[in-house]
């Protein structure tokens, strides 16, 4: 997957400098917010002209005071900025208050000391990146030698992370590498048109090319791959509409950022990095909201490579951690990204200044009929059917040629999924027609798509009936032949404490049916068992890459299915804060190291999933969707089924289905 943004996809906001009103401490960051906080640094002489901001965060109170925090009292608002000098590479971290208007820490980031790493990029940096590399006589030269001079002025220089090597003329500085794609047109589609063995290495902070590899006489493939109309051709005619309608409007309510649909209440973030965030679910149980989720997020994904080529071995994308997933997330359209009666959120992120952007409509909420929920047709041929509905809350990002949607789901039984979908363009290099690859399957004649993996890692704070949880791995087992099963039939089930969190490093194993189970160390349900959710895993495999290599110490999170960790409300990434060019052993195997106990605390799960993608021609130009995900399930958490109250719609004049001979059923 390779990396290119257009800096201008969003449009600069337009604000008024002076503090905007917070109706809650967990709401997004506003226009107002995210201006002040530059002004307050450029008033404390920490931010001028040339300084740059690669991220911007919202600092979330801590939870003591959020939990004292009542309606209309004040704010005191966060946020937390991390600065760059491009001329000197130097960097650092403030934090501001910009309730209080003051600058409550400053510190400079240690970037040239092991284990190193780097702010995120900035998006004029990969214009400059393009610049120096177009500008090198080494570039030009490769070019030359390949017979591509006369497509110098298309060629696209793709900016790419350069991982971990330990080469000395890349530790502890501002490094990205070039591949070079061709267009035949302005409008080209570079993706198609790979030099192959042709890489630029760039000093950032120098602005000069530090090495150029040029290493092979690939042909360049020919064939396009343009993806819309005016290449396809003309549309299809035999798809009849499909209309979504709510006559009487949708069945949530929103108040700002706060929700409530059905039996679910909770309140919608947006951030930078994470992209959406969802804050303190809780499901209804009578007269009672209890509590399920205190945050939820997806803050981090690693994409690596399995090929051995110079070109790709060291492909291995953050895109939350390197790139930032929010800033680069995509403001979304009415029928097209979401379809039915909709409700949006705007979104607000830095540029690389420091001034606030607007991202329109970047999250979209919406309800979908979702098939059967229960039905059961008694002895004498009575039909009871309740449809299901659920609630989907989503946010689309692109990073370069790949597109991933981030879809939460939650439904009318209290169960809650996860879904991501990438999308988009693979990332492919250029080979002999016909040749046979190990780590690149060929997608279109002499283009090849190596083999790579997108490892999404769920952060989730659960708060189940409160704070005081506990985890539990839970396994189906058969039972020896043998006294406990005299028929050889009979199986069980084991259920296993992760008492501390070196226990809580766990695998998933489809042959166990393998759940986990977060369960409150308090309260019990009507037959005095805990309270729980199961988190059920959707596996593929982890990390493939070997424990020996540089990406798995970087990437370390992505080698499980699931950890779970003492809440720390600095521990918000699951490869560090920054995993850019970083040296590897940051985030969860650092944390936990101190191996605190997990029984009766405040438990964060981490859940790894996602597609581990070998690419084939059905894939190009343009991918299909191709989705991962997970599921968390009351287990015990309720005392019944909480959607016995559904209307049936057949018995109020608006029927969806029906039942006997003479009826059609169109629904």
């Amino acid at each position: 997957m390779t990396h290119h943004h257009d800096t201008h996809q969003h449009d600069t906001y337009r604000h008024d400098a002076g503090g905007a009103a917070v109706a809650h401490p967990l709401d997004p960051l506003s226009a107002e917010e995210i201006a002040a906080a530059r002004e307050i640094l450029t008033g404390a002489g920490i931010m001028t002209e040339t300084t740059r901001v690669p991220q911007l965060l919202p600092v979330e109170p801590p939870k003591e005071e959020l939990a004292e925090w009542t309606p209309g009292a004040p704010v005191d608002r966060r946020i937390a900025v991390t600065l760059l000098e491009p001329a000197t590479g130097r960097s650092s971290e403030a934090v501001v208050s910009v309730t209080r208007r003051e600058v409550l820490e400053h510190h400079g980031l240690e970037t040239g000391a092991a284990p190193y790493g780097q702010p995120q990029y900035l998006f004029e940096e990969y214009d400059a990146a393009a610049a120096i590399a177009k500008a090198s006589p080494d570039w030009r030269a490769a070019m030359t030698r390949r017979g591509l001079e006369d497509r110098i002025e298309l060629a696209f220089c793709a900016p790419l992370a350069p991982g971990f090597f330990n080469r000395p003329e890349e530790v502890g500085r501002r490094v990205i590498r070039s591949l070079t794609f061709l267009r035949d047109s302005p409008t080209d589609s570079p993706w198609a048109h790979p030099v192959e063995g042709l890489i630029v290495h760039i000093d950032l902070t120098e602005g000069r090319v530090i090495g150029v590899e040029d290493e092979g006489d690939v042909p360049v493939p020919a064939e396009h791959g343009n993806y819309t109309p005016d290449a396809t051709g003309r549309a299809r005619t035999s798809l009849k509409p499909i209309e979504i309608t709510q006559p009487e409007g949708p069945s949530f309510a929103v108040d700002g950022n706060a929700v409530e649909w059905e039996n679910w209440k909770f309140r919608v973030g947006f951030n930078a990095r994470e992209g959406l965030v969802l804050n303190q679910l809780t499901f209804r149980d009578g007269d009672e909201d209890r509590s399920v989720i205190h945050r939820a997020s997806v803050p981090e994904m690693v994409v690596p490579y399995g090929d051995t080529t110079s070109t790709r071995f060291w492909i291995s994308y953050f895109d939350a951690g390197e790139y930032l997933l929010g800033k680069n997330a995509n403001p979304l359209s009415l029928g097209c990204d979401c379809l039915g009666v909709i409700h949006y959120f705007d979104g607000f992120v830095a540029d690389d200044r420091g001034n606030p952007v607007k991202i329109p409509q970047v999250v979209c909420m919406h309800e979908e009929d979702y098939g059967i929920l229960w039905k059961h047709t008694d002895l004498d041929g009575d039909s009871e059917v309740r449809r299901s509905r659920r609630l989907v809350i989503s946010y689309f990002s692109t990073i370069g040629n790949y597109d991933y949607g981030f879809f939460w789901y939650l439904y009318l039984d209290g169960t809650i999924q996860v879904e991501a979908k990438a999308t988009g363009i693979v990332f492919a290099g250029a080979g002999h027609p016909g040749e046979q690859n190990p780590h690149a399957p060929e997608i279109a004649p002499g283009l090849y798509a190596p083999v790579h993996q997108h490892l999404f890692c769920a952060r989730l704070d659960m708060a189940i009936d409160g704070e005081d949880n506990t985890v539990h791995e839970i396994d189906a087992v058969g039972i020896p032949t043998g006294p406990a099963n005299p028929m050889g039939n009979a199986f069980t089930w084991t259920s296993t404490q992760l008492a501390r969190e070196s226990e809580a490093q766990r695998l998933a194993d489809t042959s166990k049916a393998r759940t986990w189970e977060v369960a409150s160390a308090s309260r019990v349900n009507r037959l005095g068992k805990p309270t729980a959710y199961h988190l059920l895993p959707q596996p593929g495999p982890t990390l493939l890459a070997q424990p020996d290599s540089t990406v798995s110490g970087r990437a370390t999170f992505a080698t499980k299915h699931l950890w779970a960790t003492a809440f720390d409300p600095a521990e918000r990434f699951p490869a560090g804060d920054y995993p850019n060019a970083h040296a590897g052993g940051a985030g969860l195997p650092a944390w936990t190291a101190a191996d605190r106990d997990l029984d009766g605390a405040d438990i964060v799960l981490w859940h790894v999933f996602g597609p581990t993608h070998i690419p084939r021609p059905e894939d190009w130009p343009i991918m299909p969707v191709d989705y991962s995900g997970f599921v968390l399930k009351p287990y015990g958490f309720l005392d019944r089924n909480p959607a016995l109250d559904l209307p049936d719609w057949s018995r109020h004049g608006e029927a969806s289905c029906c039942t006997g001979g003479s009826c059609t059923c169109d629904h």
